[in-house]
């Protein structure tokens, strides 16, 4: 039986246990295997040929939430309603909230009838700022599921709903009622104390938390929006021996089209006269402009650095190389391992069991022959002590200090599903050019043949290549700027496509390029020079000869360098118990040299980037636990494919979007810092959350007994909050590898 994939785009989802709720009910249609993921908020399924979509997005919306198939273009619009809304709420429970909290917390601030204005600022809160608790909490139990939103409706509506009791019918809404400091433990009815603090507070901590988590989560899309902004626009296609300009959606296989230096080249495609050097970077990883002629083939999105070219379209639209990256980075993301976040983990127990003891409690009461009101407020206690008020700020204030460290350090930690990743992986693999290499061709030799001046071979040829635009040009060009300062002009400057350059300074014919073409002017490298020159080119280094007035006269050695900090970074990665990879679309020999000079004992060189995914599977198939640090377009499905992903900041947009963690300053060394730093947050988020646990768990015996004063269980949420936040806080002490 033959299959098809579908993508579906998913609403309402609320944590990751929705997700495998979804997943779940999918799975269970015949022929149906689904994998949904919360992060991206799409479901992947594969179905038999024929299978109606609408038949998934049905059973979807039977579970409680919404599906539909994805819009022609990929990701998501940045107006987002849903976080627009989600702001408002938290601006409003901010607002209203803050003055409750201080009432309540503050006998100072108690005037009379301080209860009442309480009740005004709150109740909009309660039931308007944490409207979406309260909906997720009925979606939820309409499908005999539980969650954090059950206990945050369940703990705030009870608080609410019995202040209100407690104002209307019991003595809280007398004049002059206080909260005062009793931390002392004794029986009470409840009717004389409120709770609005507690229920406004929780919804205002939450809502700050989700917040969050949502502007993570909508950068979902970006990066194929990125990827789909890499190819030209238009193009100028050949009709009837004229050049017309057409929108590259408009090309069609066996069009020929014509690319200037400088353009894009509009899509995949056969060379069919013209020579230049093509800038490929972005998709191959190769750092040096590959030469191409008639008959060579060409890749859309890389760019013409060189002559004029006239190429035959063989792939257009979604064949193209671009477009299979694309698909590359959105599957990679799609079929990442959920990760369930460690609130929802310990609530899919707790949130339970505290709702079987508070009606325990409640029964019990009433059996033992107690008043129902007194009863009734043992039961609410077990749920007020119980709903995590600290548990609301354990993940939000420790995400916030360590991404506010990690950006004044040059880190950027898209949210908390990133740092789960950081504490297991064991194998770093390392893009080379951009990563471990500055990405920028350098001048690192230059030697002259016996009786030539070597200042005088640089100079001259520095002039000469001064007037290309070609990388290599360039790089020798700033050398001799450097060196000599100002240059004399060249004259009669020609380029010999796919050879070199040539040209008169200060009177000398001077030829730069290849060795064949100072052959064909019977210009030959001694002996000894060629050596150097073969040893060069054994270190995947370019060698660009020199020869002027009917001789050679020395060779200049370019190449693609290692960044200064890059050892001191792979020793660092060591340090923490992680094996280095290197993984480059360049040649062997280039791969072998670089690894050899920053310490990387594994290598795997000439990568295509579908291959660059295989080798993270392959790695991952082997029980490793991989992060993937790049730069390039070319790395960007790796990025994603990876446990953690890391990217360079002076990279692309789209190898920034597909990854996990972004590396703003372009050291490696912030690598090391940025490991350290998402271990160190995730430990103060486990941390938080088992005291925030501790605290609640260690009073609902004592709020089930009846004998929890309503201030002293304000105290101990203060106490817990106090101690999350303050242990989130030490993160703003944490030091970078990186001094000076």
């Amino acid at each position: 039986m033959t299959t098809t994939g579908i993508e579906l785009e998913i609403g309402g989802m609320t944590c990751a246990s929705c997700a495998n709720r979804i997943e779940r009910k999918l799975n269970k249609l015949d022929g149906v295997v689904a994998s949904v993921n919360y992060a991206t908020e799409r479901a992947k399924v594969t179905v038999p040929d024929g299978y109606d979509p609408q038949l998934l997005v049905a059973e979807v919306e039977r579970t409680g939430y919404t599906a539909a198939l994805p819009t022609p273009a990929p990701g998501r619009s940045e107006s987002d309603p849903e976080s627009t809304s989600l702001r408002q709420r938290l601006v409003g429970a901010v607002v209203l909230g803050v003055p409750v909290i201080a009432m309540a917390m503050v006998p100072a601030f108690q005037f009379t009838y301080w209860q009442w204005a309480s009740l005004a600022l709150a109740a909009p809160v309660i039931v308007w700022a944490g409207w979406p608790f309260h909906a997720a909490t009925w979606t939820n139990l309409r499908h005999g599921a539980a969650t954090m939103d059950t206990l945050i409706s369940m703990g705030t509506g009870a608080a609410f709903l019995w202040s209100l009791y407690a104002l209307f019918f019991g003595t809280a809404g007398m004049p002059g009622m206080v909260h005062p400091f009793e931390f002392t433990l004794a029986r009470t009815d409840g009717t004389a104390n409120i709770y609005l603090e507690v229920a406004a507070g929780v919804t205002m901590f939450i809502l700050a938390g989700r917040y969050v988590e949502k502007r993570s989560k909508r950068r979902a899309g970006a990066a194929l929006r990125a990827l789909l902004e890499l190819g030209a626009k238009d193009v100028a296609v050949l009709r009837g021996g004229a050049e017309l300009r057409i929108p590259v959606a408009d090309l069609r296989v066996g069009d020929e089209f014509v690319v200037r230096p400088g353009e894009k080249i509009a899509t995949d495609g056969i060379v069919v006269s013209g020579t230049s050097g093509v800038d490929a970077s972005m998709l191959t990883g190769e750092s040096v402009p590959v030469e191409v002629g008639a008959g060579d083939a060409v890749a859309g999105a890389t760019v013409n650095a060189g002559g004029r070219l006239v190429v035959r379209a063989t792939r257009v639209g979604a064949d193209t190389q671009l477009a299979r990256i694309t698909r590359l980075v959105e599957d990679a993301q799609t079929g990442k391992a959920q990760v369930q976040r460690l609130a929802d983990r310990i609530s899919g127990v707790f949130v339970p069991i505290v709702i079987l003891i508070a009606a325990a409690t409640l029964v019990a009461w009433l059996a033992a022959g107690f008043p129902a009101s007194a009863a009734f407020t043992a039961a609410v206690a077990v749920l007020v002590i119980a709903c995590p008020c600290a548990l609301g700020l354990a993940t939000p204030t420790a995400l916030l200090v360590g991404t506010s460290r990690g950006a004044q350090l040059g880190i950027l930690i898209k949210g908390p599903e990133v740092l789960e990743s950081t504490r297991t992986i064991d194998t770093v693999v390392l893009d080379k050019t951009g990563t471990v290499t500055t990405g920028r061709m350098t001048l690192v030799d230059v030697i002259a043949e016996p009786g030539a001046d070597r200042a005088e071979v640089l100079r001259l040829a520095g002039a000469l290549e001064d007037a290309s635009e070609h990388p290599i040009a360039q790089a020798i060009a700033r050398a001799a700027t450097a060196e000599a300062g100002q240059l004399p002009v060249a004259e009669d400057f020609a380029n010999l496509e796919g050879a070199g350059v040539q040209g008169i300074v200060d009177g000398h014919g001077v030829l730069v390029g290849r060795a064949s073409l100072l052959a064909d002017w019977s210009q030959r490298l001694s002996p000894e020079l060629a050596a150097a020159k073969a040893r060069a080119e054994d270190d995947g280094k370019t060698v660009v000869t020199v020869g002027w007035d009917g001789q050679a006269r020395g060779i200049l050695v370019v190449a693609d360098t290692v960044k200064e900090t890059s050892s001191e970074a792979i020793r660092g990665l060591n340090a923490l118990g992680l094996t280095p990879v290197l993984l480059t679309g360049d040649n062997e020999a280039v791969a072998r040299r670089i690894a050899a000079e920053v310490g990387i004992d594994q290598v795997h060189a000439e990568v295509l980037p579908a291959d660059k995914v295989g080798v993270i599977a392959r790695l991952q198939r082997e029980g490793k636990v991989v992060a993937m640090i790049g730069d390039g377009v070319n790395d960007a499905p790796a990025l994603a494919q990876a446990d953690l992903g890391l990217a360079m900041g002076t990279g692309t947009d789209v190898a920034i979007e597909a990854s996990d963690l972004t590396l703003v300053r372009g050291d490696l060394r912030a690598a090391v810092d940025a490991i350290r730093l998402s271990r160190r947050t995730l430990r103060t988020i486990t941390q938080n959350l088992f005291w925030a646990f501790a605290y609640n768990v260690a009073a609902i015996p004592i709020a089930a007994l009846g004998m929890l004063n309503p201030m002293l269980a304000g105290a101990a949420m203060a106490v817990s909050s106090v101690f999350v936040v303050g242990n989130s806080l030490r993160l703003r002490a944490f030091r970078s590898v990186v001094r000076g």
